[in-house]
């Protein structure tokens, strides 16, 4: 990548100053006077960069008279941001110092303002390289779960999402390179992630609101995996891993290719997975009238001894590839890249009535049991223009087109059919920099048609734009560096064929005798008796999103970040327009544009006649950061008051789930069955406070030493808890790195949930340990390393309490990973 910038340094080096007009030249060393090599040397407001040589030497020419800023960057050390002036065909040399950071710090790339973990009044997040590849799982909330601030909804070891302070689904944006990676993940908590972490570059996270980059889908966070598939130069790299795990008999292979010449880029890579039913340490259903004994596991330990437990229908084979090209120019570049992404996994827990516990009815249970299968092509336009005048400086292109599919098959027929294209573009305006302000405008257009048909498609099919502009500016004043942002959207949603059906529902406590469920009679009336009314919605939003920020640098080494934010989000279709069962979280799903009515002692459910508002987030956050030395820290506090908050709430009513299956004389007995709870989206007032800490000491030059520790509220303000909240969590990581080898220790500690709803269960604490051997084995003009790899080594049960399923689908038990990878 930096074959160029490397010509450029040892010509400046050969050269007199005299030639080189206007430049800045010199070394890069650590605290010990040796030359750091790699180092990234970039001038802010320009596109002028460099990395130091062999001998920490590097030169940039080219520059503007005045005040340049430079920022270094490179792996192990803090950052460091130094402003040079220089007069009309000035040459200056610099000698800088970097300070080592045992805490990892590498910066956000899809964003138009500079953000890193050290530096940005907003909490981020990235994690990249050695730290990814170790910590990559089949899903992308897995992968995520040891960043402070973040968990996962984990579905069975199949599909998860993350989970960022408390909020996920449609508040928490899943991006590929800067775009919507548009699957049908922030519907169901059963629907897998279409992104794939083992071909991914760095994985950025966006603690709090995020909608200035993002949109109003962002109002909690962001998540943007990033890759290499329009190659941004033509240097000949890539990796490749095989690996092997003993839990669910997993194999995984992938890998990514950039190469060219001098004019074009190519990139390909590629994975395959494939796994079977995973196994657990007890019975996956939990028993919760042995809650009083949750720490007392005997039971459990005996039943281990006597039987194999597997999570059904939990066996997964996924594939990908991405082809990508792009023609590159002195002040830029342009490209496209098309990816094909394809899962089938099982589902697990989605069944429709009791299990059958006799082996003569296992062939007829995996008969019954649902998978899905998903499809995804995806194509990206990016590209890169760079300006010579005084107005624009950069000009930055997103383009994406997705056509998604998601089938969910039953008794070998789709029993439902999720389908997803999106159009989306983002342009990008840098301006050149003026009363040392650095930033620019942003253009934003998206277009989402989904539609679901079959049983389980609660929500209708609908279309939902958006259209933004944004400002994001940032300037450094000496000690204090000022950020500020304001988003302004228009979106619409329209649905041509909303369904008011009508809904037999009750309450099983006011039941008598009298009360018959004639399931036979319901499923023998003519399909449209049952909907009340066939309708049209279109509604229009206007969110506005404004930030600021500031870091306060207020002595060497430490800093002060502020970040206070005001952020609309529009509802999505399924929160507004929902009507119907949805196996995936166990419930019969009502949007809020419908609300419970009172008549006499009936109740029924019409058309509500509130006010569809928008979803508003008042959030500061304060961080406290010490980055450089041989201890590091960053301790974060975050308050976060949210307006409109749309949840759904336990109505106490039962409705028929819709399947008419025949499941035999043992489950006609029990006449509820098929029902499912009914839950309504309503809105109201919540708070979200909470902290994340994260300290590490370099105590020597290969042992290392990191504790963490997050913990979120999330509470109605009237009085309440959020449902499915994480539980407060803390950790230490022990690691020791030499040229060769590197050994990690993981043991994280999540404590008891017990602020819950009335419609949850208490989820018992548990402590995870995990480990991790690899050594590198230069060979074949490769740096290959073999990796021996240990989860969940104490063999425990785990149940994740932001889990729909966790009383039928805890963790997975002991697994040891068996792998080798390679990089050139």
């Amino acid at each position: 990548m930096y074959k160029i910038s490397r010509v450029a340094a040892l010509i400046g080096a050969l050269l007199p100053a005299s030639v080189i007009a206007q430049s800045i030249e010199g070394t890069v060393n650590n605290s010990d006077g040796e030359a750091i090599i790699g180092a990234l040397i970039r001038v802010e407001g320009s596109t002028s960069k460099t990395v130091t040589d062999q001998a920490g030497r590097f030169v940039i020419d080219n520059l503007n008279a005045g005040k340049n800023e430079i920022h270094l960057a490179v792996s192990g050390y803090a950052h460091l941001h130094q402003d040079i002036e220089l007069a009309e065909d000035d040459v200056k040399t610099v000698n800088l110092t970097l300070s080592r950071s045992p805490i990892e710090v590498i910066d956000i790339v899809s964003t138009p303002i500079h953000m890193s973990v050290m530096e940005s009044a907003a909490p981020v997040n990235v994690i990249a390289g050695e730290t990814l590849r170790r910590q990559q799982a089949a899903t992308l909330g897995d992968t995520l779960e040891k960043l402070p601030g973040v968990q996962t909804n984990f579905h069975g070891n199949v599909a998860s999402t993350p989970i960022i302070r408390g909020l996920s689904g449609p508040r928490v944006l899943i991006a590929q390179n800067g775009l919507d990676v548009s699957d049908v993940s922030r519907v169901g908590p059963d629907h897998s992630v279409a992104a794939e972490s083992s071909t991914s570059q760095q994985i950025e996270v966006l603690r709090g609101p995020a909608t200035l980059f993002y949109g109003s889908g962002a109002i909690g966070g962001v998540v943007n995996v990033v890759d290499g598939r329009v190659p941004t130069d033509s240097t000949t790299r890539g990796e490749w891993l095989i690996e092997n795990s003993s839990v669910n008999d997993q194999k995984l292979g992938s890998f990514n290719l950039t190469t060219g010449s001098d004019s074009f880029g190519f990139y390909a890579d590629g994975y395959w997975r494939e796994s079977d039913d995973y196994e657990v340490p007890v019975s996956p259903e939990s028993d919760h009238d042995d809650h009083d004994d949750h720490d007392d596991h005997d039971d459990h330990d005996e039943d281990h001894e006597e039987h194999d437990f597997v999570v059904e229908n939990s066996a997964e084979e996924s594939s990908g590839f991405t082809l990508g090209g792009s023609y590159l120019f002195d002040k830029g570049y342009v490209g496209v890249s098309v990816e094909q992404f394809n899962r089938e996994y099982g589902i697990p827990g989605h069944t429709h009535g009791e299990e059958e516990d006799d082996h003569d009815h296992e062939d007829e249970a995996a008969e019954e049991n649902v998978f899905a299968d998903l499809e995804q092509t995806k194509v990206q336009i990016l590209a890169e223009y760079n300006l010579d005048n005084d107005w624009v400086k950069q000009i930055n292109l997103r383009s994406g087109f997705t056509d998604y599919e998601h089938a969910e098959i039953e008794a070998g027929e789709t029993g439902t059919l999720f389908e997803n294209e999106t159009q989306e573009l983002k342009l990008d305006i840098i301006h050149s920099t003026f009363s040392d302000w650095n930033g620019g405008v942003s253009l934003h257009y998206k277009n989402s048609e989904v539609a679901a048909q079959g049983e389980e498609a609660f929500t209708p099919p609908s279309k939902a734009q958006t259209i933004a502009l944004a400002l994001m500016e940032e300037k450094h004043m000496g000690d204090l560096l000022l950020q500020f942002g304001l988003r302004v959207e228009r979106v619409t949603l329209e649905a041509s064929d909303v369904l008011l059906p009508t809904l037999e529902a009750h309450d099983h406590e006011e039941e008598t005798d009298d009360h018959d469920h004639d399931h036979e009679d319901e499923h023998d009336h003519d399909e449209e008796t049952n909907i009340t009314r066939v309708f049209a919605a279109d509604h229009e939003f206007t969110p506005v999103s404004v930030s600021a920020g500031l870091v306060w640098e207020f002595t060497e080494g430490y800093n002060l970040g502020l970040s206070i934010s005001r952020s609309q989000r529009a509802p999505s279709a399924s929160e507004l327009l929902s009507f119907g069962p949805h196996i995936g979280t166990g419930s019969y799903e009502v949007g809020a544009l419908f609300a419970l009515h009172q008549e006499e002692d009936e109740t029924h459910i019409g058309l509500t006649e509130q006010n569809i508002d928008l979803e508003t987030a008042n959030n500061i956050d304060l961080t406290l950061r010490k980055s450089q030395g041989d201890l590091a820290f960053v301790f974060n506090v975050f308050y976060n008051q949210v307006d409109n908050y749309y949840y759904q709430a336990d109505t106490g009513l039962f409705a028929e789930s819709g399947h008419d299956h025949d499941h035999g004389a043992e489950e006609e007995a029990d006449e509820h069955s098929d029902e499912l709870p009914v839950y309504i989206f309503q809105t109201d007032d919540v708070i979200l406070h909470g902290f994340e800490a994260q300290l590490a000491w370099q105590a020597t030059n290969e042992f290392k030493a990191t504790v963490f520790s997050d913990m979120v509220r999330a509470r109605l303000k009237d009085g309440g808890n959020l449902p499915r909240t994480p539980p407060m969590r803390f950790g230490t990581q022990l690691s020791y790195e030499n040229q060769n080898l590197s050994a990690h220790l993981d043991i994280t500690r999540y404590q008891e949930q017990d602020k819950i709803t009335a419609a949850e269960t208490v989820t018992d604490g548990y402590t995870m340990v995990d480990a991790s051997i690899s050594y590198d084995i230069p060979m074949f003009n490769q740096d290959i390393a073999v990796y021996l790899e240990g989860n969940n080594i104490t063999d425990t049960e785990a149940r994740v309490h932001t889990s729909f399923i966790k009383d039928v689908a805890p963790r997975p038990g002991r697994n040891i990973s068996l792998g080798v990878r390679g990089y050139f």
